[in-house]
Parts: structure tokens; C-alpha cells; sequence
């Protein structure tokens, strides 16, 4: 865990102050809602479908137990009782009255946890892979890096008002869990032939309108020189990024029009006369962010304890033990995956009641710490594998020892047409239908590693462009539509999937899925070829030919 400083609480709390009088003034009438817009963006409120939207930021994805108890209070005090978690590590609450948010916010402050940069156009909460730190492999805690670019980017006076919103994802792993290469700029940390750290610098990535993987601007940037390149990055962006079409405003945009040559010359120019000021990092000043990051105290422990040997003689432990348990750093320990994806439960939600029975779980068997991923799932980084049959006891409990973790049920799903403004259709019902289609879990294993991600409108925030299997809502002559597209990806292979055919009604949607994973059952080359590499191996044609036949 990172340990602020006497400046973020300040910073923090002058925040809230600053927010209670601009919503008092909206009340009265002194603001209009058009001069609030901006206001309440810039603390992460949204107006949506039936009610204010309120998103609150999560570093990197790291939460204290204490933190995740304030979200269970602000969710059962000011809003309907529970809590949605998102694609970028952020909390969203969907109820939340306009008076109440103030002290909402004041609420968290308490714990160190904002809503600052959670919308806007400027750079959005920074994210990493959720098992930074706990990883094996790893070529250092990415966190640490995370953590400077947080101070670096939070109110940065030069890019408060960029030509739209700006993600940065940073990974340390060969493997990508923070799917970098879907974001603006994604940051893949690893060490020279000389053995300094640094990183890979990768640019114009996003989903949306217009998706693009995104590409490689420089194979190796020092970390002491990190902050002077982003920065040479973000001041060319600002300057020639296109305020006057909010479609054609990103930065991927402007990486397509100039060519990744041209766009990593302008970078060069610029960063060639900032690389050696004020934003080079001493090695003191990493060392001081380093320090601030506690660990715990691993003990020595066997990899495979008598508690553990005897659970594995239990076939309903030993199946949430396969997909919700992975290797940690430290023998003896486990990083263990909490599904938030129940059969017939909306995607990446939690109630109030389970956030507080989780906090109490992190405590006694995680070091009191949680972690929260892109899927929309949470994770608890630190468990002594002789406490895992007791942790999946626990969670029986409470209903979050769902054993589907990464199987065709762990569904991504935006909030769509239920709540959202933007959306031209449902996402929660058809993750439903499908996650009841797909409830044997006999059958989930059967099938094997398949991603499904699902979003209710262009913008993608269900991710739905790198979906093993993606679905798109659309809206035709006032009815839902769904597009179906196969074979994406979001790590580090990560790939834009292939459209299949016309889009079909809603009412379809499972049964196009279902065709789609039988046909995969059948064109396999082996029980363990993926499905994403028998659509690489095939192309979409036997698929489509699936689908379409009788449709």
C-alpha cells in the first residue's frame, strides 16, 4: 500500500471544500446546468438516464480494506445499497443525490480516495495491472512508476483542458493484464542490455468510434526520463489534436493522420528541449515514492500445506481453486481472483454488504489489501495458501465464490441502455442471459479460456473491439441490434476482433453466441487450443457460415 503525504490530504480535502460550494450554488439556481457541467466533470459526477453518475478513482487499482469499507459506506449511505466496478479501475455509483455528493466526497477523503480526473478531457486515473507487486516475473512493481505519473498528471496546469480525456496504462509483466495497448499511451516497463529500467512507450491506442491497437513510439525511454517524454507526447498532442470534432479528437486520431514516423518526430523534437530540465526524476525522488509502498511480511510457507491437500478432495473447492487461484512471488502464497460475475447478476457490481465482508476477508488473509482489474473483478494479492479452503469458505458465504474466472461466463459488460445516456442499447440483460445460458460449469471448462465483452453503444466501454467475442448494441428503427464481432484480444498480442455478419435482434443474442462456441467445439484442433486461436488459426468464415446459415 501507498502511504500519502501531508500534501495529497491537503489537496484532497481543499478539493471537497472547493466541490461543496459549486453544487450549493448549482442548488440555489447561482449556476445553470450548463455552467455546473464542467464543474461536476471535473469531480467525476455524470448526469445519466434517472440520476447523477458519481465515479471515484482507484490508483492503480489498490485498495486498503479500510477504503473499500468507506465504498460500502458511500454505497449504503447515499446510494442504492451497492457499487459497479469498472474497466478502468474506477467505482461508479448510479443513485447518488446532487445534495449529497459533498459530503459523499467528504466521506472518502477521509480515507485518501477522490474523484478528481475520473472525467473530463485531461488525464484519467492512471492504471496498472492488478497483480503488480505480487506477479512472478516482474521486472519491478509498476505501482512505483503509477504513483508518479498520479502526482505528475493530477491537476497539471498545461493539461487540464486537452483536446479529450487521456489514459495511461502501465504494465511490468510479459504477460499484459492492464491492456495497454487499447489506451492512449500504454507503458510496458522492462530493463536495457545494460540493466537500467525504463520503458517501452507505446501511443494511440482506444476503442470507440475508431479503434486502434496501439503502436510503438520509442523501445526504451530511462525511467528518470519518463515524465519529460509524456510530457513531450501530451504538449504535441495538445497542440495539434482537433478541438473541433469530439470524434476525431483523440489521440489515435492524430497518430493515424500523421503516421507513427511523423508523430515520433514531433515527439523527439519536443522532448529534445525538455529531456535534461526540472522533469528529470533523481534516483532519490524514486527511491522516496519507493519507500512509500509498504510489502508484507511473507512468512515461510510450503507450496502445498496439509489444509490445502485435504480441500482438494472437495470437487466444488477444487473448481473454484482452477480458475480463481494464481502463483504469487513469495512461495506459500496465492493471488486469488473474487469474481464480481454471479449467474444472472449484473457484470462488475457488489453490494454494500459484500464490500464490507471482503474488507473484513482482506484483513485476515490478505494483509488487509484488495485489488481491482479491468475485468471488473477484484482480487485479494496476498493469501497464504493454507487460508485458501477457509478464504473459499468465506466467500461461499457471501456469494462470491463464483468459479468462473476468465471461463465464458466472466463476462465485461458495460452499464448500457439501463443507465447510461449514451447507450443505444442493453448490455446488463444480455451478460445475464448469457451467464445463465453458460451456468454449467462443467461445461464453462469444457469450453475453456473465452472472453466475452459487451457494450451498450459506440464509445465501447465494455471493451467490446478486443472481446474474444465482442457485442456491440446498435439501434435500428428504434429497436436494439447487436453486432457480433470474433477474435479480439487485450494483452499483450492484443487485436481488434473481426465483424461476422449483419447485426441480429436482441432476442438472438444468446443463440448467436451459443452457435459461435459450438462451432468453436467442433473446429478446435485440441482440447487445448483456445478459441481466440482457432478464430487466428480459421479466420471468422466457419463461424459466420455457422451463424448465418438458418438466420
Amino acid at each position: 500500500m501507498y502511504a500519502y503525504d501531508e500534501l495529497d490530504r491537503t489537496l484532497i480535502n481543499e478539493r471537497v471544500s472547493e466541490f461543496r460550494d459549486q453544487v450549493k450554488r448549482r442548488l440555489s439556481g447561482e449556476l445553470t446546468e450548463d455552467e455546473f457541467k464542467m464543474l461536476r466533470l471535473q469531480n467525476g459526477v455524470y448526469l445519466q438516464l434517472h440520476a447523477y453518475m458519481f465515479r471515484v478513482a482507484i490508483p492503480y487499482g489498490t485498495l486498503s480494506s479500510k477504503q473499500l469499507r468507506q465504498l460500502a459506506h458511500v454505497a449504503r449511505r447515499y446510494d442504492r445499497g451497492y457499487g459497479h466496478f469498472t474497466t478502468r479501475q474506477n467505482i461508479q455509483f448510479n443513485w447518488i443525490k446532487l445534495a449529497e455528493l459533498p459530503d459523499a466526497l467528504a466521506d472518502l477523503a477521509e480515507v485518501g480516495i477522490h474523484a478528481m480526473q475520473t472525467s473530463g478531457n485531461n488525464t484519467r486515473n492512471v492504471t496498472s495491472d492488478q497483480w503488480a507487486g505480487v506477479a512472478p516475473g516482474e521486472v519491478e512493481d509498476p505501482r512505483i512508476w503509477s504513483e508518479i505519473l498520479r502526482q505528475f498528471t493530477t491537476l497539471h496546469p498545461e493539461f487540464s483542458f486537452l483536446p479529450r480525456k487521456f489514459k495511461i496504462a502501465i504494465t511490468a509483466s510479459a504477460h499484459d493484464r492492464a491492456a495497454i495497448k487499447i489506451h492512449d499511451v500504454g507503458l510496458r516497463l522492462h530493463k536495457s542490455a545494460q540493466g537500467e529500467t525504463g520503458f517501452e512507450v507505446m501511443v494511440g491506442g482506444g476503442l470507440g468510434r475508431t479503434p486502434f491497437i496501439a503502436k510503438t513510439i520509442k523501445p526504451f525511454v530511462s525511467g528518470r526520463d519518463i515524465l519529460s517524454y509524456l510530457e513531450a507526447i501530451m504538449r504535441v498532442y495538445n497542440q495539434y489534436g482537433r478541438r473541433d470534432n469530439i470524434y476525431k479528437a483523440r489521440i489515435k486520431i492524430l497518430v493515424h493522420e500523421l503516421g507513427i514516423e511523423r508523430f515520433a518526430q514531433e515527439v523527439d523534437e519536443e522532448w529534445q528541449q525538455i529531456r535534461d530540465g526540472a522533469l528529470k526524476i533523481d534516483d532519490a525522488v524514486i527511491e522516496e515514492i519507493r519507500s512509500r509502498f509498504s510489502y508484507p511480511a511473507y512468512e515461510k510457507l510450503p507450496h502445498m500445506p496439509d489444509e490445502l491437500r485435504k480441500a482438494a478432495h472437495d470437487p466444488k473447492f477444487e473448481a473454484w481453486r482452477r480458475n480463481s487461484v494464481f502463483p504469487h512471488k513469495a512461495t506459500g502464497y496465492a493471488i486469488v481472483t473474487i469474481s464480481l460475475k454471479p449467474v444472472g447478476g449484473p457484470p462488475g457490481d457488489a453490494t454494500a454488504e459484500q464490500m464490507d465482508a471482503l474488507a473484513d476477508l482482506a484483513d485476515k488473509y490478505s494483509f488487509g489489501e484488495i485489488r481491482v482489474g479491468h475485468e471488473q473483478n477484484l482480487a485479494l494479492p496476498h493469501v497464504a495458501r493454507r487460508d485458501l479452503p477457509a478464504l473459499w469458505t468465506a466467500l461461499e458465504k457471501i456469494g462470491l465464490a463464483i468459479p468462473n474466472v476468465n471461463l465464458v461466463s466472466d463476462i465485461i459488460a458495460c452499464p448500457g441502455l439501463d443507465y447510461c445516456s449514451l447507450a443505444n442499447a442493453r448490455s446488463i440483460p444480455i451478460a445475464q442471459e448469457l451467464t445463465q445460458r453458460f451456468a454449467n460449469h462443467e461445461t464453462a471448462n469444457l469450453i475453456g479460456r473465452l472472453h466475452i465483452n459487451i457494450s451498450g453503444c459506440i464509445n465501447a466501454c465494455g471493451h467490446h473491439h478486443v472481446g474474444h467475442i465482442g457485442i456491440l448494441g446498435v439501434e435500428k428503427n428504434g429497436e436494439e441490434f447487436y453486432q457480433i464481432t470474433i477474435g479480439g484480444r487485450a494483452d499483450e498480442n492484443a487485436q481488434l476482433g473481426t465483424l461476422i455478419g449483419p447485426a441480429v435482434p436482441y432476442a438472438e443474442v444468446a443463440d448467436v453466441v451459443e452457435d459461435i462456441v459450438e462451432a468453436y467445439l467442433a473446429l478446435r484442433a485440441n482440447p487445448d487450443e483456445l478459441f481466440v486461436d482457432t478464430v487466428q488459426r480459421l479466420g471468422v468464415e466457419p463461424f459466420r457460415e455457422r451463424v448465418y446459415a438458418t438466420r
